[in-house]
């Protein structure tokens, strides 16, 4: 079962910090829902996942906030 973690309403670095805290205790291959309004976590989040080895299936922009589906790697 996929997860979803709300970072909306926290500033940088914190939504990059606590998307790379919960892709570590997932297994390889669980699937993270994040959604972050911090317009550096656009930047941040997908850095730091192909930093570690982690995919990023999609970055979709909502009404205020962006959403990304990632995947954890083996990191």
């Amino acid at each position: 079962m996929d997860e979803t973690l709300d970072l909306r309403g926290l500033k940088c670095p914190l939504p990059a910090l606590m998307t790379r805290k919960a892709l570590a205790r997932l297994t390889p291959g669980a699937g993270l829902t994040v959604l972050a309004d911090d317009p550096l976590a656009a930047v941040d989040i997908p850095h730091m996942c192909h930093t570690l080895g982690h995919a990023v299936e999609s970055v979709v922009a909502r009404d205020g906030y962006s959403e990304f589906a990632l995947r954890s790697g083996s990191a």
